[in-house]
């Protein structure tokens, strides 16, 4: 079976395919952070074709989140994303500078979530604010259009952070046109503004007249004094119309929402009511999946994966031949492993050629900035690699295993009055962000795997007969009610290859994608071999004690779980109505110190 978009699987090539100068590895794990990016640490598979130009072509970020000194572990596949934010950079000044050889032009655009992921976003002292320091490595590409995502808007100094300090460095291009942010003058009056610009319009290099739009899917849960105005009332605004009735070369919009299944029909429909053939190219995030989607012949929409692990590149045709006819456009795309051996491929450059001034000083930057935050402090040396969903829930391999089932009744058990009575603790399984992979972990990892801090609360006296069912009915798809940033669950809807091929393959793991897209089979720029999916439950819980069912016990959970679970008590049972006033602290314990204290204790 196949997992569609967004799966990690493919056919493999043959061995022959991995020789050359690309896949000279380098030993010696002490070397400088440069000198180990010269050469991959492991041998790669390099990318199976040449990118073909068009006329109008983009390189494409989304959900970068902070990843931006990549993937660092050795466990599969991780190497092939091990690329940092100065490689980028590099590849980025080589591909404009074969731009302007060929005569084409080239666009960096970024779909948005800066914010929340690792320790250079997440990891900075008190009283800092998240990813600003991050943020000023980025700040150095030379971004065409940014839009904003939602990991932007949770807490209010963020956007302010973005409004004041970020969005000026894209010089008009940072579009948000349908998120405003409240500021406030010396006198405390108040103003609605948006937080970048609503929209843009330019011209680039090879003179092509560009209209563009950022806008964020009809998110709910942003901070006070931030304002997300829903896609269907922003394509009324007088603003909006004004803004599309000239008729440019090509409509380039940008926006943090899935190109599939969201809320991109909405502004296509109403473009096209007023321009039926020009040309719209579409940069879509959010659902962390490579996916590409066609509304019509004459465009395309693409979203670029997550976590710095995809470059999308897309690659127009000749839009000069499609003015004055009705013929389809023939758009290419392809997903891009982020990694030298990809970078040096396309830019046909050796590795000693490959570095310039400015990617390795953003390297460098970075490096040093992981070091003023303490990030490669070392809490203990995981003895295998946990995962999300490379294996099954529950299981020795699982992550949401180690963490409900040790990890986390470890930490609270930690000077609690209360450890002696009873409980179940319930979690949703996507409070954890990442892997857990063998070898040293670090606070870069424990920020990585769950930067939110998080408390739990309890509610106590709740027979265990009655406790044991509130997990059954928080998995019912009924009452769930999604937190955060969680995905539409598109993947549970998605075939997948559950079969592991034997260790010595295991350098030829990766993506695989099957998206909806022409030419489907050659969409991943370097050919994989499948990783094992599994599905997993959105909430899970510790194992239920073994008391008799009339026994009292505590259900501890999630601080921002009890307006699901009380109304679920509620159902279950008759004897009491519980409300808000029944839950209380559990334990002083945050979410992003459960993991550093196990592996203290446990790993040492």
């Amino acid at each position: 079976m196949i997992l569609a978009a967004v799966t990690l699987l493919c056919l493999a090539l043959c061995s022959t395919a991995c020789t050359g100068d690309h896949l000279h590895a380098r030993d010696g794990h002490a070397q400088k952070h440069m000198e180990v990016h010269q050469y991959p640490r492991v041998p790669l598979r390099p990318p199976h074709r040449p990118l073909t130009w068009g006329d109008l072509n983009v390189i494409h970020t989304t959900d970068t989140h902070g990843w931006l000194l990549g993937h660092q572990k050795l466990s599969w596949a991780e190497p092939y994303y091990s690329g940092d934010l100065g490689d980028f950079s590099s590849f980025v000044a080589h591909m404009k500078r074969i731009a302007v050889e060929k005569d084409v032009d080239l666009l960096l655009i970024d779909s948005g979530d800066l914010h929340d992921g690792t320790g250079l976003s997440d990891g900075y002292p008190p009283g800092g604010v998240n990813a600003h320091d991050s943020n000023k490595f980025i700040e150095r590409l030379p971004y065409d259009l940014m839009t904003i995502g939602n990991h932007e808007l949770y807490v209010y100094e963020d956007t302010y952070d973005m409004y004041t300090n970020f969005v000026p460095h894209l010089a008009g291009r940072y579009l948000t046109s349908n998120v405003n942010i409240t500021i406030f003058d010396s006198d405390g009056k108040s103003e609605s503004v948006p937080v970048g610009n609503r929209y843009a319009k330019f011209t680039t290099r090879k003179g092509r007249r560009i209209t563009s739009l950022g806008v964020i899917f009809n998110f709910n849960e942003n901070d006070v004094n931030t304002t997300v105005q829903t896609v269907g009332d922003m394509v009324n605004e007088q603003w909006f119309v004004e803004a599309i009735a000239e008729e440019p070369d090509a409509f380039v919009l940008v926006g943090h929402m899935p190109v599939s299944y969201n809320n991109w029909p909405t502004v296509f429909n109403a473009i096209r009511a007023v321009h039926p053939l020009t040309p719209i190219l579409i940069f879509g995030g959010h659902t962390h999946i490579r996916d590409c989607r066609q509304h019509d012949g004459r465009s395309m929409a693409l979203e670029s994966g997550r976590y710095m692990e995809t470059i999308g590149v897309k690659l127009g045709a000749d839009l000069d031949a499609a003015k004055g006819n009705k013929d389809n456009i023939t758009f290419t795309r392809r997903y891009l492993d982020q990694n030298r051996v990809t970078y040096e491929y396309h830019t046909q450059t050796s590795s000693h050629a490959f570095d310039t001034a400015k990617g390795r000083s953003i390297s460098y930057g970075l490096q040093e900035l992981a070091a003023r935050f303490d990030l490669s402090y070392l809490f203990g040396t995981a003895p295998q690699d946990y995962t999300m969903s490379q294996n099954p829930y529950p299981s020795n391999g699982s992550l949401l295993s180690l963490f409900i089932d040790h990890a986390v009744p470890y930490a609270l058990a930690i000077n609690n009055t209360r450890n002696s009575i009873p409980n179940i603790i319930i979690i949703n399984s996507w409070a954890l962000r990442f892997d857990l992979f063998k070898g040293s972990f670090t606070k870069n990892d424990q920020i990585t795997i769950m930067q939110y801090k998080d408390t739990f609360v309890y509610i106590a006296n709740v027979t265990s007969g009655v406790a044991n069912q509130v997990l059954l009915a928080l998995n019912n798809p009924k009452s769930m009610n999604w937190k955060r940033d969680e995905t539409e669950d598109q993947l549970l809807n998605r075939e997948i290859d559950d079969t592991r091929d034997g260790a010595a393959n295991n350098w030829t793991f990766g993506y695989v994608t099957k998206d909806s897209c022409p030419d489907v089979d050659h969409a991943d720029d370097t050919l994989h071999t499948a990783l094992p999916y599994y599905t997993t439950p959105s909430y899970i819980s510790s194992d239920p004690p073994h008391v008799t069912a009339d026994t009292p016990i505590d259900v501890v959970f999630l601080n921002y779980l009890g307006e699901e679970i009380i109304p679920i008590l509620n159902k279950l049972q008759k004897n009491k109505n519980y409300t808000m006033d029944d839950v209380s602290s559990y334990s002083p314990m945050l979410t992003d110190d459960i993991l550093g204290l196990y592996a203290q204790a446990m790993w040492n």
